[in-house]
């Protein structure tokens, strides 16, 4: 959506701000010796070519988060950019040359990632390499850069619990998990990808879920629609078929359900499941799209136990007016981050 490419665009000012302002805040150190007469001096170099590779779903600032701690470092950077996305990377790209960064310092490759991405994971050239992408995609990075030794950090997908306990306000739950869902056409490896809902509440909290993600505004970005199409046929086939692959297992859909054929585009109907299991493919595996199984469960420790059932480990949330509940599931969750009583944005 236009205003989502907007906070995207503001987001990516204030990460390289953030990063002018760090440039000075890196130290070394001085590390007491058993010799009298030696210092020892811990000094922080660069590493030479930094290697990004970007998805196409936020393509300026993951585009920024290769370039900034790069240069901050010292660094030469390439940045190979979804083919998806080229437009949007190439404009950021003279802008950078336009404020003056010299030749041969920001690189910006694109093209099909099995063969430039590849081309450039293998090399021994780079010093570090940093993905942002599928599981699938850092295995074979990490697979690649072991021949060389070279350095790799990975962001890799998400599959999101929401817990959503009995005493919460059910109202903000409902309406914070649906803009999580429905944020980028579900496309968002940190948003709410599954929900888990105490017994005592179940009923109203779908029964308004299903209402709120039927409700939404589904068009095209200049239309002020909730939610449009997704990124590419590709990906509008993935999220059908799994959908059709857990109604084939039992499933059932309150709403949606089917790509939205009386749209042009890559538009499917937002969706809200039921009676799935912990063990389905649903719910095991990032869909990236406007797909929400619902379970339930009945204390938190079996909230817990069924959050962090999965092999992703990126982000989680719980709903809850208790901070006893709150301590206990911080603690207790397998996520890298956790929100308390708000959306996964």
């Amino acid at each position: 959506m236009l205003q989502l490419a907007q906070i995207e665009s503001d987001a990516s000012i204030a990460y390289l701000e953030y990063y002018a302002g760090f440039a000075r805040k890196y130290e070394g150190e001085i590390i007491q010796s058993d010799d009298p007469t030696e210092q020892i001096y811990l000094h922080r170099l660069p590493l030479g070519v930094s290697v990004g590779i970007c998805p196409w779903n936020f393509p300026i600032i993951i585009m920024m988060r290769k370039i900034a701690p790069a240069l901050l470092t010292g660094c030469t950077v390439v940045v190979k950019v979804s083919e998806q996305t080229p437009i949007t990377s190439f404009k950021i790209t003279k802008m950078l040359n336009d404020a003056g960064v010299p030749p041969g310092v920001v690189n910006v490759v694109t093209g099909e990632g099995g063969t430039i991405g590849q081309a450039l994971v293998e090399s021994s050239v780079p010093g570090i390499i940093s993905m942002t992408g599928s599981v699938a995609a850092g295995q074979s990075i990490m697979k690649a850069a072991s021949e060389n030794l070279t350095k790799v950090n990975l962001e890799l997908g998400g599959k999101a619990p929401v817990v959503v306990m009995g005493d919460c306000d059910i109202d903000l739950a409902v309406e914070t998990t649906w803009a999580s869902r429905v944020i980028y056409s579900g496309q968002v490896c940190n948003c709410a990808e599954r929900v888990y809902v105490q017994d005592s509440i179940a009923d109203e909290f779908t029964e308004k879920l299903v209402a709120k993600m039927a409700g939404t505004k589904v068009g095209f970005p200049d239309t002020g629609a909730d939610m449009c199409g997704l990124a590419n046929p590709a990906q509008l086939k993935k999220v059908a078929g799994m959908v059709e692959r857990a109604q084939a297992n039992g499933a059932e859909v309150f709403t949606g359900g089917n790509i939205k054929n009386d749209m042009p585009a890559y538009h499917f109907e937002p969706t809200v499941l039921t009676n799935v299991n912990q063990s389905d493919e649903i719910v095991q595996q990032e869909v990236f799209g406007p797909v929400l199984p619902v379970m339930t469960f009945n204390d938190l420790d079996e909230a817990l136990a069924l959050a962090n059932d999965c092999e992703y480990g990126l982000t989680s949330s719980i709903f809850t007016n208790d901070a006893n509940t709150v301590h206990k599931a911080m603690a207790a969750f397998k996520f890298g981050e956790t929100y308390i009583n708000r959306s996964h944005l």
